[in-house]
């Protein structure tokens, strides 16, 4: 993965580094669905495709903290 840094924030708001982290979740959870599909071992696949989903929740909390959606996420 090539880290290319989020612009919109200067690097003391945490949105930049959370747009950064989310852009990064973003990668791997594509790498590993691309990946599901070259081999045939089912138990594999449901190891990269669980893991897939995983990640987007996580990718998913960070963008709820991004856009205060969570009245968690909120002061």
């Amino acid at each position: 993965m090539e880290f290319r840094p989020d612009t919109r924030y200067p690097p003391s708001d945490p949105r930049y580094h959370t747009a950064n982290i989310e852009a990064a979740l973003d990668e791997l959870i594509t790498h590993l669905r691309e990946d599901t599909a070259k081999f045939d071992e089912p138990k594999a696949q449901a190891l990269f495709e669980t893991t897939a989903e995983v990640l987007g929740g996580l990718r998913t909390a960070f963008a709820h903290y991004d856009s205060g959606a969570e009245a968690a996420m909120r002061e």
